[in-house]
C-alpha cells in the first residue's frame, strides 16, 4: 500500500502590524467556501505550554531588547512550539493530505531572528534554520510563502493603534522600531533567496491598500 499523500502548507508572513492574521483568516474562509477542507494555524501558540519560552522571551524575561537573546537561541524557542503543535494538533491532518493556512511559520524566525545578524551572515542563518526545522526536526516545509510587504512606519502605526484599542502592551519585538526596520530588510533578503511571493500593502502613491484588494491578490497567487 502506498503512503498517503502529504498535504499542502500555505504561509502568510509579514511584519507585526501588517495584517497577517486578517489575511490568513480571509484565505482560509475563501478556500473553505470553495469546497476545500482547511485548517488555519497561528504561531506562536500562546495557549500551549510549548510556548512558555517564547512568552518569557517576548515578555522581556531574558532581556528587554531583542538582541539580548541571540538569533540561534531565540529560534529554538519558536521551533519547539511549532514541533509540539505539529505532534499534538495538526501533523496527522497534514500527513493525511490536509490543506494548511499558517499565520506565521518557520519563516517568521527567518525574518525576526536574522534581523539580529549582519547582512552577510543572514544567508548562513537561513540555511541553519531551515535545516533545523525541516530536516532535523522533521517539520514540513511550506509549499508557498506570501510576504505582506508593508512599509515599517505604517506597520508601526498599526501596532500602536491596536495597542490603544485593545489596551495591550507591546512585546519586545513590537516596541522596537529599529528592530522592525531590520526585520523588513531581512525579510526582503529571504524573499529573494527563497522565492517568497511579495504582495505590496501600499499602492503607487504609498497609501495603504484595502484589505479586500490584498486578499484578492493572495487568492490569485494561490489559484495560479
Amino acid at each position: 500500500m502506498s503512503a498517503p499523500a502529504k498535504g499542502r502548507l500555505l504561509v502568510i508572513e509579514g511584519l507585526d502590524g501588517s495584517g497577517k492574521a486578517t489575511q490568513a483568516k480571509l484565505l482560509a474562509q475563501a478556500l473553505t467556501e470553495a469546497g476545500q477542507k482547511v485548517r488555519e494555524i497561528t504561531f506562536p501558540n500562546y495557549e500551549s505550554d510549548s510556548s512558555a519560552l517564547v512568552r518569557m522571551y517576548l515578555g522581556g524575561a531574558f532581556g528587554s531588547h531583542p538582541d539580548d537573546v541571540n538569533a540561534y537561541a531565540a529560534s529554538t524557542f519558536f521551533a519547539v512550539d511549532r514541533y509540539a503543535g505539529y505532534k499534538q494538533e495538526w501533523g496527522a491532518y497534514y500527513e493525511a493530505g490536509g490543506l494548511m493556512v499558517m499565520d506565521r511559520y518557520t519563516t517568521s524566525n527567518a525574518v525576526h531572528q536574522a534581523s539580529k545578524l549582519p547582512e552577510d551572515q543572514r544567508e548562513a542563518f537561513f540555511h541553519w534554520l531551515f535545516d533545523l526545522e525541516y530536516q532535523r526536526m522533521g517539520l514540513p516545509s511550506p509549499d508557498q510563502v506570501i510576504w505582506l510587504d508593508m512599509p515599517t512606519h505604517l506597520a508601526v502605526a498599526n501596532l500602536r493603534r491596536r495597542e490603544a484599542v485593545t489596551h495591550t502592551q507591546a512585546d519586545i519585538h513590537e516596541e522596537d522600531n529599529n528592530y522592525l526596520t531590520a526585520c523588513a530588510q531581512a525579510a526582503a533578503q529571504a524573499a529573494q533567496l527563497y522565492g517568497w511571493k511579495r504582495i505590496s500593502c501600499v499602492n503607487d502613491q504609498g497609501q495603504l491598500r484595502g484589505v479586500e484588494a490584498i486578499h484578492e491578490e493572495i487568492m490569485q497567487l494561490i489559484l495560479e
